[in-house]
């Protein structure tokens, strides 16, 4: 599972870092809507919740699926302008003149575009137009209750309405919390996307993007950047450019914008450096099966507690030395384990680290 972007002939001079204040807004709502994914943030959530307008408060919770459980394309409006190339704004009042420029229709498709399944990596109706389409989105905002639905009615009977409502609401946000937060981390922001812009110049697109992330990879010879994620998606560069955009409140996220005709975005972290790189998706799955099965979990527990060989396993657990082999070899495999010889002994012990990093429920379970 991964996204993919087709760079064929995509110009070094169109891939570009750069900072978008309304993109860092969105990260923001974000985190107040869904704090326990920045526990860094608890604080800076705290502060701004215990302050907050009740009234504002309450029109946040009233269009909040734009950014609780995943992020809106609105929020990098620049991406589609048509060319392909636009770049976000120096300031966030001239981000939101971009939004002003978006089509009605590509408005309202990505404002329902994740809570009413419509089309996103090719080009499809639009519920504008579509009655059948329309109908649909309305039947998907049901089952998410009575305010969504409001909600997706509005923006489908005035989506001039809808999206003065929608600017004005940012404006207040940018007036009640985020312009003190943009100050602060808008200089580590451009720094960053300085920093990633000199490597880009001085060693190339592949550096570049390692420098962003493990998880995003560039297949030199197929023209092909991989994100690698759970969930699947492709789109290509074809005339326009590439972007990447660093944020500081959306770690751990790395986001891709792969929107049917739209330019491709990469929104990704900065700030802490990581005590060790990511697994893959693949190397996520080999784990979570490895644990699975109720005799690896056992001799996990053993494991973490000291080194073992083979057959003191098979003792303990009145196996076979082939059969703790085999389970021995998929915890291996997983990189859960760690062996080491001494003498003529091979020792076999849990790699604590790497499982601290799966859930504490799980380390806790095999510690007690």
């Amino acid at each position: 599972m991964s996204v993919s972007i087709d760079i064929t002939g995509l110009r070094p001079e169109s891939v570009a870092f750069v900072t978008s204040p309304l993109a860092e807004l969105v990260m923001a709502l974000h985190a107040l809507s869904e704090p326990g994914h920045h526990p860094g943030l608890q604080g800076w959530v705290t502060g701004v919740t215990a302050r907050l307008d009740p009234h504002l408060a309450d029109r946040m919770c009233e269009a909040d699926f734009l950014w609780r459980s995943t992020l809106s394309d609105l929020f990098m409006p620049y991406a589609g302008i048509p060319g392909r190339s636009t770049l976000p704004a120096a300031t966030f009042a001239e981000e939101l003149d971009l939004l002003d420029k978006l089509t009605d229709e590509q408005f309202v498709d990505a404002a329902l575009e994740f809570t009413c399944a419509l089309p996103y990596s090719w080009q499809g109706p639009s519920a504008l137009s579509d009655a059948g389409v329309r109908r649909r989105a309305l039947e998907l905002a049901a089952s998410r209750g009575p305010q969504q639905v409001r909600f997706s009615e509005r923006l489908l009977d005035d989506p001039p309405w809808t999206r003065s409502w929608l600017r004005q609401f940012l404006e207040d946000c940018d007036e009640a919390f985020f312009a003190e937060a943009w100050s602060r981390l808008r200089h580590q922001l451009a720094a960053d996307a300085r920093h990633k812009t000199d490597i880009l110049r001085r060693k190339g697109l592949a550096e570049a993007l390692a420098s962003v992330s493990p998880a995003v990879t560039l297949d030199e010879p197929a023209a092909r950047i991989t994100i690698d994620k759970l969930g699947n998606g492709r789109t290509a560069t074809e005339d326009g450019g590439l972007l990447l955009i660093p944020t500081s409140l959306g770690r751990p996220h790395l986001s891709v914008l792969h929107r049917y005709g739209w330019q491709p975005v990469l929104h990704y972290p900065v700030g802490s450096a990581e005590l060790a790189a990511p697994p893959s998706v693949e190397q996520l799955a080999l784990r979570l099966t490895a644990l699975s099965h109720p005799v690896r979990m056992r001799i996990c527990r053993h494991l973490a507690r000291s080194a073992y060989t083979t057959s003191e396993l098979a003792r303990v657990h009145g196996m076979t030395a082939p059969e703790i082999s085999r389970h021995l070899g998929v915890l291996k495999k997983a990189g859960l384990i760690t062996t080491r010889r001494r003498g003529r002994y091979v020792l076999h012990q849990l790699d604590v680290t790497v499982v601290a990093r799966l859930g504490s429920d799980f380390l806790e379970a095999i510690l007690r």
